[in-house]
Order: structure tokens, then sequence, then C-alpha cells
């Protein structure tokens, strides 16, 4: 390519002059291409140590002049052919040129202008990009894309010197980290070493410092462990690589999650030098992920920037350090010590935001009022314009009317006797109360509405027992509410309440049943979302009334098993309610749709909050507080689980071993994880854990686990089985009590567990949870989410194993694949899937896969992939014509016709070129040149089809008439379960265009084969015999094939059966005069070409309705003694003979028995069945040895790994140049 001319003051060191004229110099590299020797050695290691770009560009070309020892570079190249380009190009145009100059820094500067105006000619046409990377990063992608053969898909995020551990030798060279792909390249005196490494065949990736490797980044895949070390940064590397491989393990986990996450943030406005502007994104997405969990903010909400400054926080009179972050709906603060301030302030409450008066005592202040006349002061800020700015920015977008109702409207709707209910449509009503139920009291008017619209279902069910009235339980409850309203006196309520470690104190202690609802809305994050999307969750209702799914089906079956000790969901109001808001959050988001589990969370929800309040709730709890807990899989808590059990080897050492021996953590985490021990321990204990888990999040349920198993630590040591361990831990929970509780006490279900002279004693839950912070309380949010990652890797990948097996599984036992290539089959085709979607393809068949469906549907590939997977293991290679085979291979094996193939269509496909003897290959081979594989734009006499496919068509028309009952669907059930074998008299007859088809795919085969010459000569003697026993099959059907003829149907009516049946009787050899033997293939001049395809059927005796079967086996031996004098002996068939429009008769053209389709000649009457070429072919012994040598696909596999990048994103046209 042309450089910007740059001064080079030493020319040839290193290089080596090959052409010179006056004023130009193309030079090599020294050791690039033969030879090199030990200099050669050297100057590659060096160039690989000091990433040179001459390690990809190893040509240039010089511009000097002869009294100037200044060279200047002023192009480049990777190959000698595109340097010669460059060299030719300024032979040709400049040189006269510049022989006219007298001046030699006119010459120079001629040159340098010329050079600049060819390189901005050039990037005229390129659209820039967002923000162009630097030249030093361009050029360091460039490298990786020529070292590794990465397509221009595959973006370079960020590149870092390093050394590879190969066994105790250290290599040092580059790691290349891009979107997709690991990558390391090192030269070292002649050694190199080159690794690609997939991010989602990653299973483990961890910083560790060992002896053997001090401080390194450990890479494991399911083969292989890496280790890379002597990082100018291991941090920041470590890091990227972790949120790759995130992005990767994701992809797997939910592809449309993923796709939807890959738009990315946008950039800042100046970038850095070198740093791409992948990795900006990447950092930015990474902060927007912090900010979101820190703050408990919605999915969308994007970081706009954050700055250091203090908050005066008026309860303890100080100027707190921390961090303002400001996004385009919220400004947050949190301070520097973790549990000293935290701040949300929703722009949607912001009035006045203004520049107070600036002191020595507080410099750059800002003011932030709000409508709940709470006054935030900011101070210490860096930049207070431009911050004032983007804030008054954000405040102008804000829409004008508010988009819900204050927090003090809600405290109003929690704290009053009957408060007023929120605007809820009437569909959001199931069926109106009737006056003999708990809501006959309640105002006029109010019968047509849901109660749960407005209030929480416990205010409804609960005794009217007044506080005072419940002795020293009474007396806490009205001490708690106090201290709570003390609270929002000094801190604020609302969500711009000061968060400080006095509010988690409280929340330890127990949140009041009357404000329970109102703070799980406000520390969950929840009240956010539902007052920015008013009228979203009665909208969802009605949309989602009468609709049946999957999920609702599985919701109707649970919500008789949600608390059914519970009063509240002893009724239909209780269950009507849960299930208009499990449907709901099923309508909402159906990749969840509904799993167990939410049903039991959901009624809790539903007790202290109104209906689209528990709505909200499990919107935060299954999108945002508990990642991938409720799907299909249940990841989330699959990963929680490797968490806890992570822990417990760190915290419970002695009781790790015995409870991975009993196998205990796996049963208990789930349904502690899932449910928020809500199903495990009493209810009104169970509920303070989750109050607590609404404000810290899962380090409290992991905390409290471990209390547990610490406060059970000898009886479980002494268990010999699971089950023993089980019924220690059922009874403890059980016995957790809350004394404080003025509920009254709900029976609990797993109580049955206790039994026994001896009652158990007694823990109370605030005990518990006290303990839990003392001893485990070292936990901290960063280091659960660094957990996460690391779990996450090892469950994804432990999944894919399991849906790995699940299809190999499930592959028939005849296909003749080993389990081990089976499943390096699935691991290619998979491989072939994902890049479809991460190489950004656009075709509509590269569809994002479904884990919902079953295991064997989730991976499928289209036309394209499939061709670039068939050229690489197909033992049948053909060449530039092997595109052609492929598309009609995926033709024969698409048999739903959705242009998609799943795994097991794509190993039956490989195996019917693989396995089996010679009939079965050739079978394979002679499907592959019959409709449906032969599309008609190959084969131009598409009228083909019709012939052998009457049968399917017509019941194709019956259907769009009259839909099929059930027993239609039955009796093709009952079809498809019946093993049908097919035999080689099942398959329908050639003509001779298909013919020729496949006479062109055994000359493109044998191309490369060792045996060529005797394979062609032996392909041209089959071939000559084929066509002498079609012609000689024709004569002796043209007669009553006439006849059918001149009494066949109307043209859209199957054919007559025809009189005379007696096979005897139409094998008799026509007399020698008679025309119809020669003419046998002409139409009358009347007859369209669909009325002589019904000839065609008649008098082959293949028509739908004619019973005649093919020939048998001695009617084929009959055959192929009559024509056995036929056979060429002299001379070979050329290819050149098999053109589209010659037919071959016994080695000639003969064109007097053709009918003429779309200018090519084709004789319409001309068949031959699979025995004749079977039976042909089986006289040639070089043949036969060809189709039944061995052929070892994991060689295939293996070479289709090394080279599969570079043809990822190739066209098709270059791919058959490649292979070809």
């Amino acid at each position: 390519m042309w450089l910007g001319p740059e001064e080079v003051l030493v020319a040839n060191a290193l290089w080596v002059t090959e052409r010179a004229n006056p004023f130009f110099v193309l030079q090599r590299r020294r050791g690039h291409g033969k030879g090199g020797g030990l200099t050669g050695l050297l100057v590659g290691t060096l160039d690989v140590v000091l990433d040179s770009s001459a390690r990809v560009a190893p040509y240039r070309i010089l511009h000097q002049t002869q009294d100037s020892q200044v060279y200047w570079t002023v192009a480049c190249g990777s190959s000698r052919k595109e340097i010669t380009k460059h060299w030719e190009w300024l032979e040709n145009n400049l040189l006269q040129t510049l022989s006219i100059f007298d001046n030699e820094e006119d010459i120079t500067t001629f040159v340098k202008g010329k050079i600049h105006g060819i390189i901005a000619e050039e990037n005229k046409n390129v659209q820039p990009q967002g923000d162009e990377d630097p030249g030093k990063f361009k050029e360091a992608e460039l490298k990786m894309r020529r070292q590794f053969g990465m397509p221009e898909g595959e973006k370079l995020v960020n590149y870092y010197s390093c050394s590879y551990w190969k066994g105790r030798v250290p290599r040092q060279g580059w790691l290349y980290l891009t979107v997709n792909h690991l990558c390391f390249y090192s030269f070292l005196l002649g050694k190199e070493v080159s690794l690609v490494v997939q991010w989602v065949d990653v299973t483990r990736l961890e910083k560790n410092a060992t002896l053997l490797f001090p401080e390194s980044i450990r890479v494991d895949t399911r083969d292989q462990e890496l280790f890379f070390s002597m990082f100018l940064n291991i941090g920041e590397t470590f890091k990227l690589m972790e949120q790759l491989a995130n992005l990767a393990v994701r992809q797997l986990l939910d592809s449309e999650g993923f796709l939807e996450e890959k738009a990315p943030p946008r950039p800042p406005p100046r970038p850095h030098r070198n740093i791409s502007a992948l990795k900006r994104d990447l950092d930015a997405r990474a902060k927007n992920e912090c900010y979101r969990a820190t703050f408990r903010l919605p999915r969308d909400e994007r970081l706009d920037g954050h700055t250091s400054c203090t908050l005066w926080t008026p309860f303890n009179k100080l100027h707190i350090p921390g961090q303002m972050f400001i996004s385009s709906n919220y400004i947050c603060f949190a301070s520097k010590e973790e549990d000293a301030c935290h701040l949300i302030i929703p722009l949607r409450e912001v009035t006045i935001v203004e520049k107070a008066d600036c002191s020595s005592v507080l410099p750059s202040p800002l003011s932030i009022s709000t409508k709940s006349k709470m006054t935030f002061l900011f101070a210490n800020l860096k930049d207070r314009e431009f911050l004032v700015e983007r804030i008054s920015d954000f405040l102008q977008k804000m829409p004008s009317k508010p988009s819900g109702g204050s927090q003090a409207e809600r405290k109003a709707s929690v704290v009053d006797a009957a408060p007023e209910p929120s605007p809820a449509p009437q569909e959001l009503s199931e069926q109106p109360a009737r006056p003999t139920s708990p809501l006959g009291g309640l105002p006029g008017g109010r019968a047509q509405e849901a109660p749960t619209a407005s209030q929480g279902l416990l205010r409804l069910f609960q005794r009217n027992t007044p506080v005072e009235d419940l002795g020293a339980k009474g007396a806490k409850e009205k001490m708690k509410e106090e201290s709570w309203n003390i609270h929002f006196f000094e801190f604020g309520r609302g969500m711009c309440m000061y968060r400080t470690a006095r509010t988690r104190e409280l929340v330890l202690k127990g949140i009041p049943e009357s404000l329970r609802g109102e703070l799980w809305l406000l520390f969950s994050g929840a009240w956010n979302e539902m007052v920015t999307h008013p009228g979203y969750y009665a909208e969802l209702v009605e949309k989602s009334m009468g609709k049946y799914s999957l999920a609702t089906e599985e919701i109707e079956r649970d919500l008789h098993r949600s608390m059914p000790e519970h009063p509240a969901f002893q009724n239909e109001l209780g269950i009507a309610a849960l299930r208009r808001v499990l449907t709901a959050y099923a309508f909402r988001n159906p990749t969840i749709g509904y799993c167990q589990a939410m049903n039991i969370v959901t009624s809790v929800l539903l007790l202290y909050g109104s209906e689209e309040e528990a709505f909200w709730l499990l919107v935060a709890l299954c999108e945002r507080m508990l990642p991938d807990y409720y799907n299909t899989r249940v990841v989330g808590a699959l990963v929680d689980q490797g968490i806890f059990e992570e822990l417990t080897r760190d915290f419970l050492p002695q009781l790790s071993k015995k409870m991975q021996d009993l196998g205990v953590i796996s049963s208990i985490s789930l349904s502690w994880f899932l449910t928020l021990f809500l199903s495990v321990m009493p209810f009104e204990s169970a509920v303070v854990i989750v109050d607590c888990f609404f404000y810290e999040g899962i380090k409290v349920i992991l905390q409290v686990a471990l209390a547990i198993l610490d406060a059970n630590v000898e009886q479980l040591l002494g268990c010999g089985d699971e089950g023993e361990a089980m019924t220690v831990l059922g009874r403890y929970l059980d016995n957790v009590v809350n004394k404080q509780s003025v509920s009254p006490p709900i029976p609990h279900l797993h109580a049955l567990l206790t039994s026994g002279d001896d009652p158990p004693e007694e823990v109370d839950i605030f005990d518990l949870l006290k303990v839990s912070y003392e001893k485990f309380s070292s936990l901290r949010a960063e280091d659960i989410e660094q957990m996460r990652f690391k779990q996450r890797l090892k469950v994804i990948q432990s999944l894919e194993d399991t849906a790995k097996r699940s299809v190999v599984r499930a592959i028939p036992g005849d296909i003749g694949f080993s389990i081990e290539e089976l499943e390096d089959l699935y691991m290619v085709f998979k491989a072939k899937h994902l890049a479809s979607q991460y190489w950004g393809s656009s075709r509509p068949a590269a569809v994002r896969r479904d884990p919902s469906l079953p295991y064997l549907e989730q991976y499928r590939i289209d036309a394209h992939q499939f061709r670039e997977l068939f050229a690489s293991l197909t033992p049948w290679a053909c060449g530039t014509h092997t595109p052609v085979l492929a598309g009609r291979m995926f033709r024969l094996l698409d048999e739903n016709k959705d242009s998609l193939i799943n795994f097991k269509e794509f190993v039956t496909g490989m195996s019917g070129m693989y396995h089996g003897d010679l009939t079965e290959k050739l079978k394979v081979l002679y499907k592959l040149h019959l409709p449906p594989a032969l599309s008609p734009e190959e084969a131009e006499s598409a009228l083909e089809a019709a012939h052998y496919f009457t049968e399917d068509s017509s019941s194709e028309e019956e259907k769009g008439t009259s839909p099929p009952d059930y027993r239609h669907y039955l009796r093709m059930w009952a079809k498809e379960k019946e093993v049908q074998k097919e035999t080689i008299k099942d398959l329908p007859k050639m003509n001779q265009e298909q013919f020729i088809e496949l006479c062109k795919t055994l000359y493109n085969m044998f191309s490369e084969d060792p045996m060529e010459q005797d394979l062609y000569h032996a392909i041209a003697t089959v071939a000559s015999l084929l066509l002498r026993i079609g012609e000689v099959g024709k004569r002796f059907s043209a007669w009553p094939g006439r006849k059918s003829r001149d009494s066949a149907p109307d043209e859209d009516e199957p054919p007559a059966p025809d009189p005379p049946q007696d096979p005897a009787w139409e094998l008799q050899p026509p007399a020698a005069g008679d025309p119809q033997a020669k003419a046998g293939g002409d139409t009358h001049p009347g007859k369209t070409p669909q009325e002589s395809q019904v000839v065609g059927e008649g008098g082959g005796g293949e028509g739908r309705g004619s019973p005649s079967q093919p020939l048998s086996d001695d009617e084929t031996k009959d055959d192929l003694s009559t024509s056995s004098y036929s056979v060429v002996s002299t001379g070979s068939l050329q290819c050149e003979d098999l053109a589209d429009d010659t037919v071959l008769v016994g080695g000639e053209a003969r064109s007097p028995v053709a009918t003429t389709h779309g200018g090519g000649a084709v004789d319409t009457d001309w068949c031959i069945s699979f025995e004749q070429i079977l039976a042909s072919i089986l006289t040639e012994s070089v043949l036969v040895n060809f189709f039944e040598k061995r052929v070892d696909i994991g060689l295939k596999i293996k070479d289709h790994r090394k080279v599969e990048r570079q043809f990822s994103t190739s066209s098709d046209h270059e791919q058959s140049v490649v292979l070809g």
C-alpha cells in the first residue's frame, strides 16, 4: 500500500535491494523468502520482539535522489505481487516526468505531493468511521489479520507484549485480543509459536502467581492450559480478557441478549492514541454495568461521566469525599468509604440546579433542589461549568409532565386505612368482589375493581387487631416504626434518601410491616421503573388476558402451590392477582417466561404491595438482582451455587470436603437461592432475609447460607449420607423463628421433618443474621461479581458439554461415526453457527440460537455455511465444482425446506459420503443428481421434478383446500416412527440431463487422485456403456410410450393406467423400420412440454397412475447383455463431450432425437436406473476401489480448524478459487 513519505536515514540495514532506477529503490527484508540463514533468523526475531511493521510488510519502495543520502518510504507490500504493481506504476507514470526537473529538492517535493495525492484519492471513497483508530493500532490490526488469517469482520480490541510459557521456556511475543479470539505469536531464532483460542471455548480464566509462573494469567480450554506472563500492566490485560470471555459466554447463554448488548455506548469525543474504539467501548460498558449495579438503576441507563467531589451531609454536619455520577436520568453519589453515604437523585425530581458562591471553605459548590423540598450541596467540583451545562441538557430532555406519583403519595396509600385505588383498568378484575368477601365493607363503586390494584394482600387478610393490643410484640413493632420515622426525618424519605450505615442497621433489625412494601421498592430500584412506565402493567395485563402459551399452562399448574398455607392464597382474590402478575411478566419477557419458584417469590411480593408494585419488584429480581436465575436452565442459581461451594472451601474448609462427598450443596443451594429461603424457612423469618436482600443483594443470601452450615458443622460431619444431612438442615431451618413478628404464625410445611423426643432448639432469625454479618461480612459485592464471572464460565461450558452429549446420543447408531468423531463434528458445526453471529452475518438464515429449543435444534446452519463446511470435510473434493455439489447436498438434507439444517441432518449427509459400502455411497451420489437436490437452475428441464414427485404435489394441493385433521398427523407420526429401509428399487430413474450432471461431478471428483488417468478412462468407459444402455431401453419403451401419448388425458390430470401390463410384451424389440423407435423422444407439433412429460411417465411406467415397477434384476441383466457390444474400448470420453447442449448416444452427438429446453438439446425419453449405474461401475475395479477406500474424517476436521477463519467472510467465488 502507499505510505505517507517518511525519512529513512540508513536504507540498507537489514534490507536487500532488488530493483533500482535513478529515483526509486525496491527492497526486500533480509531473511524473508527462500534462504535467509542465521541472518534471517535474527532479523525475524528482532521484528517480532520490537513489533516491527516489516513482519507483515517485507517489501518496500524508497524514493532517493543521486546526491542525497536521505531516503523516503513511499510504499510497502506484504507480497511481491503487490509491491511490483506499485513499482510498475511509478516507472510508467513518474520516471519520465521526474527526468525533466533540474533541482533535486523539487523532485522530492513533487514525489511527496504525488504520493499524498494518491493516498487522498484512495481514502476519498472510504467511509470514515465514527473515530478512526490511530495509525499504530491499525498497523497492529493488519498484522493480526495477516498472521492468523482473520477476516475483515474480526476486530482487534487491544494487543500486549508478553511471554507465553511453552513447557518451562518463556516465548516472548505479542498477545492479540480480538472480539472473538485470543491470539499469540512469537518468533525467536527460528522457533515459531502461533496460538488461536476462541473465547467461547475458554473454560477457566484466572490471574495467579506461583513459583513457576510469577504473576501470570492462566487460560484453560477443554484440551489445553496456557500461561502468559511478563505483562507491563497485568491488571488491565486481565480485566479486558474477562470482559471478552464474558461477552462470549453470554452469547452461548442468551444470543438475543448478547445481540442487544452489542450496540456499543457512545465513544468519547477525543480518542486516545493507540487505543482502539472497541477497547473504549468495552471500558464504557464495564463502567455502565458497575454504575447500574451500585445504584440499582434500570438496564437502559447509560453513564455519561463521573467526577470527584464532596457532599455536605446535614445529619452529621460533614463534607464527605466521594464520586458524583451523572447519566441521562439520574445524579448519584457514592462516598469513598463504603458505608458512609450513597445518594440517588432522579432528574424527574429536580427543580433547581444552581452554582452557589465560592469560598475558601467551599470551593466550586453546586446546589440541587428537589420537589420534596430537599437541597443537596456538592463542592470541590473540578469542572463545574461543564457539569451544570450537562445537567441542564438532561433536564431539558425530561418529559414536562410528571410520569408518576411522588413517594409521598405512595406513603399515603400505605398508611391510610382506606386508600384510594390507583387508576387500574376494568380488565384487571377477573371476577367482581362478592358481598360476602372481606371487601364487602369497602366504599361503593369499588366492587368492579380488584382490591389488589391498590394495596397488598396482607392488609386485606390480616386481623384488624390494633398494634397496641399485641403486647410486647406490638411495642417492638411500634418502636421500629418510630425509628424509621426518625430516620426519614434526618436522612430524607423516598428515592432521594441518604443511605448510610444507619440505614443498614435499621434494615437488619427488621423493616416494620407497614413500611415493607415501600422500602422494598426503594432499595431494589423498582420504584424508578414503575414511575417512569405509568400504565405499562395494566397494558400488559390487558394484552396477555386470554392468551395461551406453555408459560400460562405452567403458571396455572403452580398457582395453588404458592404459599397454600397463607389465607391470602386460599381464595380466588389472591390467586387471581398472582395469575395476572405472573402472566404479565411472562408476556413482557418471553425469554424467561415462567420458571418454578417465581410463584413463591411473587406471592410474597403481593402480600406487601399492590399488583403493579409486585410486578416491578419481580422485574427487578429477575432482570437485575438475580440475573439468569429464572430461565430454563437456572444458570444464575447454578453460578451462585458454585460461588457458595468456593466460599465453603474458604470459610469452612473442614466441612467442604464432607459436603462434596455427600453431594449436599447442589441439593440445598438451588432451593435456598431460587426462593430466597421462602420455601425452606417459616414465612415470618424468611421475609426478614428478603428485607436484607433488597438492601444488600445476593451477598446476604450467601452469608446466611454459610452461617447455617457453620451452625450445623458438628452434626453434618457426623452424617453418613445425603438424606441424613438434608434432615439435619431441614430441622434447623424449620426452627428459625421471628419472635418479633406481629402477624399470626403461618404453619410451615417443612415442619413435618421435625421428629423425635427432643424438640430442636429455636434459633432467632435476628441472631442468625447477626452471626452471618459478624463471621462472613468480609464478602464484598465486587468480589462476588468476580467469582460470578469465573463460575459462569464453568457452568455454561458444563451445560454446553451436556448439550453436546445429548445431541450425540440423539444421533442414530447406524450413522457410522464414533462418539469422538461426532463430538468433534458437533464442535465444528457449533463454531460455524456462532461465527455467523459474531462476524455480523446479515443473512436471514443466520438466526439467533434459541436456548428454549431442544438441544438438537439450538444450533443450525444455512446453505452458505454448509458450503464452507462441506468444502473442508467432504471426501469427494470436486475442485471448482464443490460448491455446486454442496448446494445439492444441502437441498437433499433440508427436508422441511426452511433453508436451515440441524446437526443430525448434517451428520447424516457426512455419513453418506464416509460410511457404508459402494452401493450406499453411490446411492447418495445418485440422489444428489435428482430433484430436490438438483435445482431447476442447474437442470434446465425442471419438469422432471413432477415426474418423480407427483404424489407430494397433489397432497399439498389437497392441503390447501381442506385442512387435515388430527388423524392425518397421527398417520404422519406413525410413518416417521417406522424404520424404513430404502432399497435401490425405490430410487426413481435418471433422465439424460441428470446423468450428464452426474458425469460432470465424477470427472471433477477424480482431478486430484493419484490414479487420475485410470479413473478418467474407467468413467469414460462406464459413461459410454450407460448412454448406450439408456438408448436401448428407450427403444424398448418407445412404442407403448407413443400409444399412451395418443390416449393421454388432460394435462392437469394424472395419466391413466396402460391397458397392456405384461412385462414381456413391453420388452419386445420394435421392428427395424418403425419410425417411433428412432424418434421416440419427439412430441406432436400441437403438444405442450407438460404433455410430453406425461408421455414420459406413461411410457417409462413411472407415473402415479401406472402400477408397473422399475426393471427387475433379471431384466437389468437382459439390458446389460443386449447392449454390451456397445462398450467403447478405445479412447476416453472427455469432459467437453458432456456440455449441457449435447446429448450423447454411444459417445456421439445425435440431435434428431431431442426436445429443446431453453436452447439445450435433451432427450426426454432416455432414462437409466440406479441398478444399471451400479452394475456398470462394478465392472471397473479402479472405480470400486475409489469409492470403497476409507477416509479419516479426524484429519479433515484438524485441517478445517486450521483454515476455518480464513473463509469466514470470503465470497463463494473466492472460496471456489482457493479450494480449486
